[in-house]
């Protein structure tokens, strides 16, 4: 059967969907009148978002660092898309010009307790820790298990330079999975000789919605894909069969209403399974965010394992919230005393910066000052920053409340208590607008796990099902990034449509010897 015949179902809109669409369309030459994405939400991305505006205030619920010689599949994809504000060029080639406009080169890495800027030319290595990352790198997955960071490292390690910059640059809790952690570092291992100044960062010229969603979005509308908004999926059918996973019906809420669709043999089922943002919840200057629990995606996943016992374990990552959760702030500055204060005490003007990590803040904060506009509708006279913090249920170190208690206006006072800013808080309170975000599963696919925990892409016995996003099994590869979604949908696609075609393969940087040279070198500054 020609694939004008057949049709494709996508659960969720996030960046693993809609990649999955865009490679149906180019390389497997699907109708894009066939491919229906369902969301629950009102708006397509997934937890690549970006939000707002200046009367109401922005929100970037989290950010996505991209790596230029990291991630393969992303930026194959993005030279395919036409950017949103010149169509003459590519997303993939728009982002590069900026990036060579707009150097990261951070001067202010980590800042300690008396306010001042740490020297981190020095990863702060004894032999132990050289050695233990040495050992963690080359153990097979199958010898770690369900180990976690803090049972690979003795607790100095974990007051190094080198934990505090790459703790917050990945976003790593010590109670995470060593396997996790390991992968990160031979993916990331030629980021180890610059991690204190994160010029291996690759910006986009706006926040990742604007930059990336918008103009996919806008090339799948122009291919006259459908896009099912506030539409739920709430359980599938699988066909009964002893060896084969055949999914023949979808079951969801349109505004409230239950429908199904039967699904052919010929069709394509596409599911992301669990969420990070799941559960959010925003709060105000004036209000702190409530904590949320499970939704849509994970309760899915859920029903789908009631049926199939073999496609993963949702609970290893969903029932752990005091354990994955963190908070993030978006501010929206109509006054850019912030900015300028800055620049002066970090030596970046904005947008040249990286993280700025309190490494003795009792929620370890950290903030990042991005290029302005950071928002294709932000008006010149606005600024926007965003931050975050892995221990938002600490008490803070000048507010004597638990971050995920305080309101935006709290937030705003121990940032600048830290900075030092504190004749300037009057003026910086009456001129922001900090809305602060609670995820309570944002690293939930960093908990300890095994393989089988996660479901392969395309699963043992699939017929027509395939997993895409952050909670499929892809080997070698690392989650919490916008690439692990788009291999996922290269990987589904392909193979779900039998295409004579190879998946973009990852670059084996733990094997190049000009980088484990480098790195050597590095662990010893």
């Amino acid at each position: 059967m020609a694939n004008h015949d057949i049709k494709a179902y996508l659960v969720g809109a996030g960046v693993g969907s809609l990649a999955a669409a865009v490679y149906l369309i180019r390389d497997g030459h699907f109708p894009g009148k066939n491919i229906h994405i369902f969301e629950e939400m009102n708006i397509t991305g997934g937890s690549c978002d970006g939000t707002g505006s200046a009367e109401k205030g922005y929100v970037l619920r989290g950010g996505r660092m991209l790596n230029d010689e990291a991630y393969e599949c992303t930026w194959e994809l993005l030279k395919f898309i036409p950017s949103i504000t010149d169509p003459q060029i590519s997303v993939r080639d728009e982002i590069i010009a900026f990036d060579k406009k707009v150097q990261t080169h951070a001067k202010a890495r980590l800042v300690d307790e008396n306010g001042k800027i740490v020297d981190v030319s020095s990863m702060g290595f004894s032999n132990k820790d050289r050695m233990d990352l040495m050992k963690l790198t080359i153990s097979p997955e199958d010898a770690l298990k369900t180990y976690t960071i803090e049972q690979c490292f003795s607790p100095a390690f974990f007051e190094t330079n080198f934990w505090y910059m790459w703790a917050t640059t990945f976003a790593f809790q010590p109670w995470h999975s060593a396997i996790e952690f390991k992968r990160y570092l031979n993916r990331f291992m030629h980021e180890f000789p610059r991690i204190h100044t994160l010029a291996g960062v690759t910006r986009t010229p706006y926040n990742q919605y604007d930059s990336i969603i918008l103009p996919i979005i806008k090339w799948l509308g122009g291919q006259d894909v459908h896009f099912e908004m506030n539409c739920k999926v709430t359980d599938l059918d699988f066909k009964p069969s002893q060896e084969e996973k055949t999914i023949e019906r979808i079951h969801y809420l349109d505004a409230g209403k239950q429908r199904e669709i039967t699904v052919h043999n010929t069709d394509l089922v596409f599911v992301t399974n669990g969420s990070m943002t799941e559960g959010y919840s925003l709060g105000s200057m004036t209000s702190a965010p409530r904590l949320g629990s499970k939704g849509a995606s994970f309760t899915l996943w859920e029903n789908i394992v009631r049926k199939q016992p073999d496609l993963g374990t949702p609970s290893i990552f969903s029932d752990h919230i005091d354990k994955s959760l963190w908070e993030s702030f978006t501010v929206t500055c109509k006054d850019p005393i912030f900015f300028d204060l800055m620049e002066n005490f970090s030596g970046n003007s904005y947008g040249t910066g990286a993280l700025v990590t309190f490494k003795d803040s009792n929620w370890f904060m950290s903030i990042v000052l991005a290029y302005q506009p950071h928002f294709i509708n932000q008006p010149e006279n606005i600024k926007v920053f965003w931050g975050y913090s892995l221990f938002p249920n600490n008490i803070g170190n000048y507010i004597p409340k638990k971050m995920s208690e305080c309101t935006g206006e709290e937030i705003l006072i121990e940032l600048c208590s830290h900075l030092r800013f504190h004749k300037h808080i009057p003026v910086i309170l009456k001129t922001s607008n900090c809305i602060p975000c609670m995820m309570p599963f944002i690293t939930s696919q960093f908990m300890p796990r095994v393989r089988t925990d996660r479901p392969e892409v395309i699963p043992k016995g699939s017929t027509n099902l395939a997993f895409l996003g952050q909670f499929a099994e892809i080997p070698d590869d690392v989650v919490f990034t916008v690439e692990y979604s788009v291999r996922s949908a290269q990987m589904a696609v392909y193979s779900l449509l039998k295409l004579n075609k190879e998946v973009t393969p990852i670059n084996q940087h733990q094997y190049d010897v000009r980088i484990l040279f480098d790195t050597f070198i590095t662990s010893f500054r």
